[in-house]
């Protein structure tokens, strides 16, 4: 690794300057014209009519309206044909695409299958269609509800129509219907109107469960990982890094000729960021996917910055979803975690490689580095390790060895630094298998300076390079650009005294663990002091 001092945070062969000036697109806000549009938006906007091109002040008038002058009930057409809350939205954008009249549509009803019966009426015919977003399952239930106490054949849509009717039949036999319960019976039915607006902007399969037991076992296994980057906080930490960050908006906005009409798919998109800076780099389409909640905030930044006729946002874990395309061009992914592996969601990564990269693509960043060096910090190592020795004039020795079973991730001193690197894997992001990023390496540190070697410090490089005219690249070294990763540090419970070119020798392995994939055990064997320490990042 090249020594980059302070400056090298996200260094590009292209002119800085220039990076410095793009027009990127911003999270923090926007420009006068965006808040007047949203303004307007909030006012409330007239409604287009159904059949007609008469406008409207609200939804609830297109339907009285549709009711007085074309004859036409929509609420009694949704309850009698069992529309669900996707039929319906295929429904109005069918109408709003081929424009049948009435008449049309109740001799449509009589085929075996409706003519809106498509997967293609997903997509809104009218921008912020405020037809799309009106509650039709509480509105379908309580039709419902009505019609079953005239005695009406109807059968309700969905579990939770069934569960309402036994909780109403219940409460009949008890003389003591309110409207307390029945607002306790709909609660459930609250969660659906909360996935209206994400459908409209999702791909259809990936808002199915997953089936078989092995799936749903992993989806247990990672609620608490998904759940962490569900917060906004972790974001805009990722947001507020600018070596993270300018670093893949540098190698998107200066290699446009890389993204130019071509299929992006973003594994763990987060806010998105990534995803406008390849939108706005010229992809034709742009798959954005994450299993966390963010995704949803994600779907209204892409809204608000007008990238969603280009990047299409699909929620769900990368091994369950289906895409809506077969084949991506360029993956792109902040994957990385601490000491490089730590999180494991390369693995995601490369499946999303073999799955969908189609044959000459490219994953990015492309390629990555682990590194070693030696630290010398006895300050530290006495306030950990040495600590146990006399605690009050009691020895804990025994705690000495618990301590240093878990590796620390803080940012290291670079004066405290006192080896030249060694690096210990090198991972070709467009090749790699899941099987190699377990591995065992040795490694030789060479003593800058006499002293004692209280641990040895992990660091990573990240490279984007294939097919570049600019490459850029970034290190999260102990001499660099602080970066959120900061470095890893293993203590060693006996230190080893060190002189000016001497070697410190070893060999390092590192795996997932097996009760919990995310997290690494690292074992590090010192040769010259014979020491074998097993380490847990978690």
């Amino acid at each position: 690794m090249a020594d980059s001092g302070d400056s090298k945070g996200a260094t590009s062969e292209s002119a800085a300057a220039e990076s410095d000036a793009m027009d990127c697109p911003s999270l923090e806000g926007s420009d006068d014209s965006d808040w007047e549009e949203c303004d307007d938006d909030e006012s409330g906007g007239r409604v287009l009519d159904l059949f007609s091109n008469e406008e409207l002040a609200s939804a609830e008038d297109v339907f009285q309206h549709c009711k007085t002058e074309h004859q036409f009930d929509v609420q009694k057409f949704a309850v009698k044909n069992k529309l669900d809350m996707y039929g319906y939205i295929k429904f109005i954008n069918y109408v709003r695409s081929k424009n049948p009249s009435p008449t049309d549509i109740s001799d449509a009803c009589t085929a075996t299958k409706a003519p809106w019966d498509s997967d293609q009426y997903l997509q809104p015919v009218l921008q912020d269609d405020p037809l799309l977003f009106y509650d039709v399952e509480e509105w379908t239930t309580q039709s419902a509800v009505a019609m079953e106490t005239e005695d009406s054949d109807i059968t309700l849509p969905g579990q939770q129509y069934r569960a309402l009717l036994e909780t109403l039949h219940q409460a009949e036999a008890r003389s003591e219907v309110t409207e307390g319960q029945l607002h306790d019976a709909l609660k459930d039915i609250d969660r659906l109107r909360q996935t209206a607006k994400s459908f409209i902007l999702s791909d259809q399969h990936a808002l199915r469960p997953s089936h078989g037991a092995v799936a749903q076992l992993r989806e247990d296994e990672d609620a608490a990982y998904f759940s962490s980057y569900s917060h906004f906080s972790i974001h805009m930490d990722m947001l507020q890094d600018k070596v993270r960050t300018e670093s893949y908006r540098d190698f998107i906005l200066t290699n446009q000729h890389l993204f130019k009409d071509k299929v992006v798919l973003d594994v763990g998109c987060g806010t998105g960021i990534l995803s406008m800076f390849a939108a706005r780099a010229g992809a034709s389409q742009v798959i954005a996917v994450d299993q966390s909640e963010i995704i949803y905030k994600a779907m209204d930044i892409v809204r608000e910055n007008h990238l969603d006729h280009i990047i299409k946002l699909v929620k769900g874990r990368v091994e369950d979803i289906q895409l809506p395309v077969e084949k991506v061009d360029i993956i792109i992914s902040e994957w990385m975690g601490y000491f490089l592996l730590f999180e494991s969601m390369l693995d995601t990564v490369l499946y999303a490689r073999d799955r969908w990269l189609a044959p000459g693509g490219s994953v990015y960043p492309d390629r990555c580095t682990l590194s070693l060096v030696a630290i010398g910090n006895a300050k530290m190592h006495s306030n950990r390790v040495a600590f146990w020795d006399d605690v009050y004039g009691f020895k804990m020795t025994c705690m000495r060895s618990e301590v240093t079973r878990e590796g620390s991730v803080e940012e290291i001193d670079p004066e405290t630094v006192m080896s030249e690197p060694s690096l210990i894997k090198m991972v070709d992001c467009c090749s790699v298998s899941v099987a190699e990023l377990d591995f065992t390496a040795d490694f030789s540190l060479t003593a800058t300076r006499d002293g004692t070697c209280m641990g040895i410090g992990g660091y990573f490089d990240i490279m984007f390079e294939k097919d570049c005219t600019n490459k850029v690249y970034f290190s999260t070294a102990p001499n660099c650009m602080k970066t959120h990763w900061k470095q890893t540090l293993f203590l060693l419970e006996k230190p080893v005294e060190l002189k000016q070119g001497d070697l410190l020798s070893g060999k390092i392995s590192v795996k997932k663990n097996k009760k919990d994939p995310r997290a690494l055990v690292v074992r590090i064997e010192i040769t010259n002091t014979g020491q074998m320490l097993d380490f847990q990042l978690q």
